[in-house]
């Protein structure tokens, strides 16, 4: 089985947040909120890779969980927009491939 799409998480998304009388949040809650998810996985990062160990009375997350509620944060923010992150997506994927198509040193091929 395939893994899910954007649209499929969009849509996700959606179906639980329209379950509430709330709504998204406004566009600047949602910036907030993505600025506070990234300064957690900023966290999470310094703890595993850095030399900033974890405090023993410091609750357990993960880079994982911090990306996810990342992602989510970035979902909802999109929906509220009426963005589609797959166009978004392929839209930013054309731009760098064209701009920046010979800005790294690419790996070589094996001659066949």
């Amino acid at each position: 089985m395939l893994g899910k799409t954007l649209a499929d998480m969009q849509r996700e998304v959606d179906a639980y947040i329209s379950q509430f009388k709330e709504g998204y949040f406004s566009p600047l809650a949602l910036m907030a909120r993505l600025t506070e998810e990234a300064g957690e996985l900023a966290r999470e990062v310094n703890h595993h890779y850095g030399p900033k160990p974890k405090k023993p009375d410091e609750p357990d997350s993960s880079i994982e969980m911090e990306l996810g509620d990342l992602l989510f944060i970035l979902i909802c923010f999109a929906n509220s927009l009426g963005i589609d992150l797959t166009e978004a997506h392929d839209k930013v994927m054309a731009k760098i491939s064209t701009r920046d198509k010979d800005r790294w040193t690419r790996i070589e091929q094996p001659a066949e």
